[in-house]
C-alpha cells in the first residue's frame, strides 16, 4: 500500500485557493469562485515560473477584454461570436508568447459572454478577480522549501564514488585487477542526473545568477565523470609493470584523498606536469610492452590533466578536486 502523501504544493494550492476565493468573495463580486481558479493555474513549482506564467495570465486576460468588447459588442452574444475570437485571439496569444494564459482568458470571456451587457463594472469585475487570484498565487509562491540538505547529499554521494572509482585505479596500476565491477560509474551517472534536475529547480527558485553554484558544481562533475570513463579503458590495457605506473597510482591516491571542501586542483595539476617531465627524462623503454605501457600512462596523464582543469574553472561551491 503506498503512503499517503500531501505535498508543499498541494498544500499551497488548496490553502492559496480559499484565501482567493474569501477575498472575491468578501468583495461581493461576480464569479468570485473564478478567483480560486485562477490561484490553482498560477501556483507553480518555482519562482520564476509562477512569476512567468501569472505575467503571461494576467496580460492574456487584460487583452482578452478588448477582443471580448470588439467581437461581442460588433457581432452579438452568439456561439458563433466566442469561436471567431477565439479564431483571432489564440494566435495574437501565440505572437506574444502568452500562451499560458488562455485557459484563464477563456473563463473571463464566457464570464462577460453569461451577462451579454459589456460595462465598466464589468472590467473592474474581470480585473479584480484576475489580480485577486494571481497575486494570492504570487504570495504563495514566496516560500519554497529549502534543498540545500538534499543538493549537499547528492554532493557528498558523488565525491564518495569519486573516492572509489580512483581508489581502485590506484590499485590496478599498483597490484591489478581486483574484481571491482565499476558500478559507481552509472550509480554516479544517475545520482548527477537527478542533482542537475533538482539544482535546476533551486536555480528557478532564485533570481540572482550568484545563487546557482550547486547547479554548476553538477555540470562540473559531469564532464569530470566523463573523463573519468575514459580513463577505464585506458587503465585496463596496462599490464606491464613499470615503474612510472606505480608513480601515477600514489598520484591519484592522493587525487582520491582531496575529494573534499578546499581547492587543490591547482596544485594537483602542477604536480601531474611536473611528473610528466620526469618521465621524459626517464630512460627509454626497452621493449614493446614496456613502449605501449608507458604510452598509455602517457594518455593517462592527459586525461587526469583534463579532470583537474574541468576543476579548476570552477568557481562557486566550496571548492573541491
Amino acid at each position: 500500500m503506498r503512503k499517503f502523501k500531501i505535498g508543499y504544493r498541494t498544500a499551497k494550492t488548496a490553502l492559496g485557493t480559499g484565501i482567493a476565493i474569501s477575498i472575491a468573495q468578501l468583495l461581493e463580486l461576480d464569479f468570485y469562485a473564478s478567483a480560486g481558479i485562477i490561484a490553482i493555474l498560477c501556483i507553480q513549482n518555482t519562482k520564476r515560473k509562477s512569476w512567468k506564467v501569472a505575467t503571461a495570465r494576467f496580460f492574456a486576460c487584460a487583452l482578452s477584454l478588448v477582443f471580448g468588447f470588439v467581437f461581442f459588442e460588433l457581432l452579438g452574444y452568439h456561439p458563433v461570436s466566442i469561436g471567431l475570437l477565439l479564431l483571432f485571439f489564440i494566435p495574437v496569444t501565440v505572437m506574444l508568447k502568452i500562451t499560458e494564459g488562455i485557459a484563464t482568458s477563456s473563463v473571463v470571456l464566457l464570464h462577460v459572454y453569461s451577462v451579454e451587457k459589456y460595462s465598466f463594472g464589468l472590467v473592474a469585475n474581470e480585473l479584480s478577480i484576475i489580480s485577486i487570484g494571481i497575486g494570492v498565487a504570487l504570495f504563495m509562491n514566496t516560500y519554497m522549501p529549502s534543498v540545500e540538505k538534499e543538493l549537499t547529499g547528492f554532493q557528498l554521494k558523488i565525491e564518495e564514488n569519486f573516492f572509489k572509482v580512483f581508489s581502485e585505479l590506484a590499485y590496478y596500476l599498483k597490484h591489478g585487477d581486483n574484481g571491482w565491477d565499476g558500478q559507481e560509474i552509472p550509480e554516479t551517472a544517475n545520482v548527477l542526473r537527478a542533482a542537475k534536475s533538482l539544482a535546476f529547480r533551486d536555480v528557478e527558485n532564485h533570481f540572482k545568477r550568484e545563487e546557482n553554484h550547486f547547479y554548476y558544481y553538477f555540470k562540473m562533475r559531469e564532464k569530470q565523470l566523463d573523463v573519468m570513463e575514459r580513463m577505464l579503458p585506458i587503465v585496463s590495457t596496462i599490464e606491464y609493470d613499470v615503474e612510472q605506473a606505480k608513480m601515477i597510482a600514489e598520484f591519484i591516491e592522493d587525487l582520491a584523498d582531496s575529494i573534499h571542501s578546499g581547492n587543490t586542483a591547482y596544485r594537483f595539476l602542477h604536480r601531474l606536469r611536473k611528473m610528466h617531465e620526469d618521465f621524459q627524462a626517464m630512460p627509454l623503454p626497452e621493449t614493446r610492452e614496456e613502449f605501449e605501457t608507458r604510452a598509455s600512462l602517457v594518455h593517462l596523464t592527459k586525461e587526469l590533466e583534463q579532470y583537474l582543469i574541468l576543476k579548476s574553472e570552477f568557481v562557486g561551491l566550496k571548492a573541491t578536486s
